[in-house]
């Protein structure tokens, strides 16, 4: 039996279908606010504080966040550890991520040693799980930090690096999420942990009819 309308207008009605559905649910679900989908983040392989290997992969599945210094850094990235620090404790205390694990990174530009590395981290309270730093082989920093993750840096003389302090939110797919770079009136920890909460709140509600709400939010642009 010949069908009235064609296969392309039947895919067509289905595809209004679910902008309908998505439309209404997200009237229903309204207010919704969402972080944008920006870029994929680099894949990477990285050597710890402790000498092991990990990578990009390691973190599917978790939410992380990112900064970039160096291992000679000492005051100058004092503020980058700080909030680090203060964004680790505030996501434990305040944010229900449910399952899903929040993870930092500190990444070196590239040619500390070890030794150094393990200092560093010791002195900005990363315990090598939850919190890493972690080196670049230097061939390969720049493409992973200055083309992969947008954050600017460049070689000094004396082993020292002139760079734009930044953060990167990565979520479990390995998109980036957010980027902060410049000081607001809001203190960047406060606006993180209030972009994590943003984030939390989609990865709760991923499943069912929400999600569809979820949808129509990046559809509209409702970004906080």
């Amino acid at each position: 039996m010949r069908t009235l309308f064609p296969r392309w207008a039947r895919w067509v009605a289905a595809t209004l279908g679910v902008l309908l559905v998505g439309v209404m649910a997200f009237a229903i679900f309204e207010p919704i606010q969402v972080l944008p989908r920006m870029h994929l983040a680099p894949g990477f392989a990285l050597t710890d504080q402790s000498g092991d290997i990990f990578t990009s992969e390691d973190t599917r599945g978790t939410v992380t966040l990112y900064t970039f210094a160096w291992a000679g850094c000492g005051d100058e990235c004092s503020d980058l550890d700080s909030t680090m620090a203060t964004v680790r404790d505030r996501v434990a205390a305040e944010v229900d991520l449910g399952e899903t694990e929040f993870r930092l990174v500190t990444m070196s530009f590239g040619g500390d040693a070890i030794e150094d590395l393990s200092a560093a981290a010791t002195e900005s309270g990363a315990d090598g799980e939850a919190w890493r730093w972690g080196v670049a082989d230097p061939a390969l920093a720049k493409t992973i930090i200055g083309s992969g993750f947008r954050a600017f840096y460049e070689p000094l003389g004396g082993g020292g690096f002139r760079f734009d302090p930044t953060f990167v939110l990565v979520d479990g797919w390995g998109v980036v999420r957010g980027e902060y770079r410049y000081a607001t009136l809001a203190g960047t920890d406060d606006r993180i942990v209030r972009h994590v909460d943003v984030l939390a709140q989609e990865l709760r509600n991923s499943n069912g009819v929400a999600s569809l709400a979820y949808e129509a939010a990046h559809l509209f642009l409702c970004y906080p």
